[in-house]
Parts: C-alpha cells; sequence; structure tokens
C-alpha cells in the first residue's frame, strides 16, 4: 500500500488521525465526512495514494470499481434509502481540497439541492 507521509487521508488509513468509519477492508476506507453537506455524506478512499482521477490507472480499476459497486449497499445502511448522490472533485477547476482520491457519497430523506456549493 503506497501512502504519502503528510496526506491527511493517508494518515487516517494509518489511524494517526480518528475518523468514524462506515467500512474498511484491506483496500477501501469508507468515513463520514467531518463537515457534511446532507444528512447522509460519508467519504470512499483506497488506501492506496492516487492524488485524482487523472493518476488513476488501469491497475487501479479494480478497487475504483468495488468503491463504487458498494456505494449503494453502504449508502442505504447509512440511511440514504431513496436515492443519493456520488461526486468526485478532479484537480483544482474540480474543486478538489484533498489529494487522495476520493468519492463522497451524500443523501437523505429529501431531494438534494443542485450541487455542492462551497464558494
Amino acid at each position: 500500500m503506497s501512502t504519502r507521509h503528510d496526506c491527511i487521508f493517508c494518515r487516517i488509513v494509518r489511524g494517526e488521525i480518528p475518523a468514524r468509519k462506515v467500512h474498511e477492508d484491506d483496500e477501501i476506507l469508507v468515513f463520514h465526512d467531518i463537515n457534511p453537506h446532507a444528512p447522509v455524506h460519508f467519504l470512499m478512499i483506497p488506501k492506496v495514494h492516487i492524488d485524482n482521477l487523472y493518476d488513476a490507472g488501469p491497475d487501479h480499476h479494480p478497487v475504483l470499481g468495488r468503491m463504487l459497486g458498494m456505494a449503494g449497499e453502504l449508502a442505504r445502511r447509512e440511511g440514504a434509502e431513496d436515492g443519493f448522490r456520488v461526486v468526485i472533485n478532479n484537480g483544482r477547476v474540480g474543486r478538489q481540497e484533498v489529494y487522495h482520491l476520493h468519492v463522497h457519497v451524500l443523501g437523505g430523506p429529501e431531494p438534494l439541492g443542485p450541487g455542492m456549493n462551497r464558494r
């Protein structure tokens, strides 16, 4: 597993920073967002450090596919029973804040707004 010493998500993977975990296995860590934008808001990350989708190659396809395949089950389990949104911010223009590839899963009992507007 490749990690970066100063990456906050790598530090969470290593257990140096606590997180409210939703799921964890050998390749994937899923935890609640510390600044939620919906009643259900968690992040799915590969444990291996990948900056973003620009850097995801064929070797990463299995873990990224597993992450998306798990999203529905985890969203339902966390309370998003009538739909959810999956968001991957990529690069500066895509408003990526943490450069460790991560998938936001957002949902709740009511329809979500038009987007994740932070600015």
